[in-house]
């Protein structure tokens, strides 16, 4: 039987019927097969090649689906899905793509004996809105409004998020080899990285919090070093910028320090329109350099003059211009003891005044004490030829901050600055929901076991089934944490679902030993909203796939067409 379109369309591809959903799974499933072995803390690594030779190591969902080639029409439709949920939510990417292909497999099952894709459809809506009720009602933990100050469940989240991004045995793997041999100790020491950079994602989050504003993330400076280990990336109360002095005879560290950030021009200054000076002698021409030069000296005299009335005995001071600064202002600067950065960047200074207090000085005139900013401590540090200069401890109601991460080359760090990011949406997400939802495979245990005992029985007709598919679809997350920790999928699945039958409490699956586990007690959580977001999308996308009867290839022809032979 021809299709109608070709009728219209002689040229048209078309893929009808049964094939189009064979199509469409076995794309869906492709892709999840591709992403599956990469879920969860004893995920394995997916080495990444570019086109020039670029090598990335990385075991994230987005970081693969952004860098994958994937030319497949369904599953590209799923990848950028599921990228967009991580821009909404910071994670769930490799959770939705599982789910999604899970829920089209034992779907195809049903539509290939008969049953219409309408009534499945219909039995996966419903399953979904029941499954989105039980979190909310029943299995997520409220944390009160002082969520902020609840360190433990903030550390505990973020070290959930941590370890699923971070394959640290790989490159950690020589200062693990300085430890007592056996696999407990090097447990050890891996969880004690994941718990420092935890510890430091929440300093971060603690410090940019207001009451009753929104988390801006972009006030967190996130800088990469390439030397030492990932052990010792750290929190820096206050700002790192990426450039120092330019001057050899300005001071290295200040103490005590009063921080002026600034946007005015202390240099020689090309005119905004086309002027030209006249002179006929040399003479002129010298005078005319000297009144420019003593206009630029004016303006240095009122900063070192302001510095003096400003600094006590003990007290330091330092200059951060975004504009320029030209070698004769900067010896004058020099011989007053001040450290002066020029050229920095307009994100530093935004976030400098954020951190140090004080406010952006526009103009020269009228200088006032309340403009400048407070640091504890000012230092330039040269790491081979890159120089860095380090703001810290800035006082206690600063709005912005650094994370500072550091490692052995720039594969470590990458995979350590990807995973920072998605750690800090994870706190961010805790703050902001004020509750968290147990892991390691819980809530899709418990949702599993509630559809069937409580949903199918009260739902009639066919629509049941639908309802155990989208059931039976969500153990594909546990199903995925033993396989890849290398236990029996079967084996550990049944154990979960008998510990939670007979405790009635979140259980979930410990990846160290296979057995089950109290997330609450373990310190695993995961994200609401995440979940949430995850099952509503998932199920939108395999609802949309399974009412698909033909996929067509008939757009307009691209161009204009090839004139006919005469």
């Amino acid at each position: 039987m021809t299709s109608s379109l070709q009728e219209i369309s002689p040229n048209a591809e078309i893929v009808s019927k049964q094939q189009a959903l064979r199509v469409n799974t076995n794309a869906a499933v492709g892709l999840m097969n591709v992403l599956k072995s990469n879920l969860g803390p004893t995920g394995t690594l997916k080495l990444l090649v570019g086109g020039a030779g670029q090598l990335k190591l990385t075991k994230d969902g987005l970081t693969l689906l952004k860098e994958m080639q994937i030319q497949h029409p369904t599953a590209a439709m799923i990848a950028r899905s599921a990228t967009a949920q991580d821009d909404i939510t910071g994670d769930g990417t490799t959770s939705t793509v599982l789910l999604t292909g899970e829920l089209l497999r034992l779907a195809e099952q049903y539509v290939a004996e008969g049953l219409h894709p309408r009534i499945l459809t219909d039995g996966l809506d419903r399953a979904r809105d029941a499954c989105a009720d039980f979190l909310k009602s029943d299995f997520q933990v409220a944390l009160g409004e002082d969520v902020i100050q609840n360190s433990d469940v903030l550390i505990s989240t973020a070290r959930t998020s941590l370890q699923t991004k971070l394959d640290l045995a790989l490159v950690e793997k020589v200062r693990v080899a300085r430890c007592e041999h056996g696999s407990f100790a090097k447990l050890m020491f891996l969880s004690l990285i994941v718990f420092k950079i935890a510890r430091a994602v929440v300093d971060a989050i603690q410090t940019i919090y207001t009451k009753d504003a929104p988390l801006d993330l972009n006030r967190v400076e996130i800088i990469t070093m390439e030397r030492q280990s990932a052990m010792d990336s750290r929190f820096v109360r206050g700002l790192v910028l990426d450039h120092g002095g330019r001057h050899p005879d300005m001071p290295k560290v200040l103490k005590n320090v009063h921080i002026m950030t600034c946007n005015i021009s202390l240099e020689y200054e090309q005119t905004e329109t086309q002027a030209g000076f006249v002179y006929s002698t040399a003479e002129e021409r010298e005078k005319l350099v000297e009144s420019e030069r003593k206009w630029l000296d004016e303006r240095c005299r009122k900063i070192v003059s302001f510095k003096r009335s400003v600094c006590g005995p003990d007290e330091t001071f330092c200059i951060i211009n975004q504009k320029g600064v030209d070698p004769l202002s900067l010896d004058i600067f020099a011989k007053e003891g001040i450290l002066c950065l020029r050229r920095a960047k307009r994100r530093n200074m935004e976030r400098l005044t954020l951190a140090c207090g004080g406010s952006p000085i526009l103009s020269l005139e009228d200088l006032d004490k309340k403009q400048l900013g407070y640091a504890g401590k000012v230092s330039e540090v040269s790491y081979g030829e890159d120089k860095y200069t380090f703001v810290e401890d800035c006082p206690n109601n600063a709005q912005s901050c650094t994370l500072l991460l550091q490692g052995p080359n720039e594969l470590t760090t990458a995979q350590v600055k990807d995973a920072v990011k998605d750690g800090l949406r994870a706190v961010k997400n805790t703050v902001e929901d004020k509750a968290v939802v147990p892991g390691g495979g819980a809530f899709e245990i418990a949702a599993h076991m509630y559809l069937h005992e409580k949903v199918v029985p009260e739902t009639a007709g066919k629509t049941k089934l639908g309802v155990q598919v989208f059931a039976d679809a969500l153990l594909i997350i546990p199903k995925t944490l033993a396989a890849n920790a290398g236990y029996d999928v079967q084996e550990s699945i049944l154990k979960l679902k008998d510990e939670r039958k007979a405790t009635g409490m979140a259980i979930g699956m410990n990846c160290r030993t296979g057995e089950p586990m109290l997330p609450e007690t373990e310190g695993v959580w995961d994200n609401v909203r995440v979940k949430r977001q995850s099952i509503y999308l998932s199920t939108v996308l395999a609802n949309q796939l399974l009412l698909v009867d033909e996929v067509m290839r008939a757009g307009k022809q691209m161009g204009k067409p090839k004139p006919e032979d005469m």
